[in-house]
């Protein structure tokens, strides 16, 4: 079935969630078009709304809202979605693929236009405490040198014979 990878950007707080949607959940999209608006209810994510921003095909070629259908084009791109950095005036032919979404999309990026009751960003903010909380033990842990732990110093040299006497190597290339 259709499976997608969700980035959906919140304007208001300039951070982007990342969400893996699946066969009922993914039907939603399917057939519809950069711009159109899409009810968060239906993939989990109730009183949010959206809007279809692009997004990029199987093969990683972005979405361009001027190129109608599902399919994969050549077009003459001069600026905007699937072209770099690019001088005055110099038509570039590209592949890109069709504003509207299909089986064969990958990803699809998503603008927050209505907030739900439930923040987006609440879980990541959670997840990070989580996270850093434990590495934050293990720093203290390893600056504290543990009782158990004690190094042994070994001696610097051994005791040699009293006999035998070490003499400065000589250089042998003297000329």
């Amino acid at each position: 079935m259709a499976e997608f990878k969700l980035n959906i950007g919140d304007p208001k707080s300039k951070k982007t969630l990342k969400k893996d949607v699946k066969d009922a959940e993914a039907e939603v999209f399917l057939g519809k078009k950069i711009g159109d608006k899409v009810k968060g209810d239906s993939f989990g994510l109730s009183g949010y709304e959206f809007e279809v921003t692009g997004g990029s095909d199987y093969a990683g070629f972005p979405m361009r809202k001027d190129v109608l259908g599902t399919a994969r084009k050549k077009i003459l791109i001069v600026s905007g979605t699937g072209i770099r950095k690019n001088v005055d005036g110099r038509k570039l032919r590209r592949n890109i693929a069709g504003n509207t979404i299909h089986s064969r999309t990958a990803q699809i990026n998503l603008k927050v236009l209505k907030q739900g009751k439930t923040p987006l960003f609440e879980e990541e903010k959670a997840a990070e405490a989580k996270e850093e909380k434990p590495k934050a033990e293990e720093k203290k842990e390893e600056k504290a040198p543990k009782p158990e732990e004690k190094k042994e110093e070994k001696p610097k040299e051994e005791a040699k014979p009293a006999g035998k006497k070490e003499e400065p190597k000589q250089e042998e290339n003297k000329k």
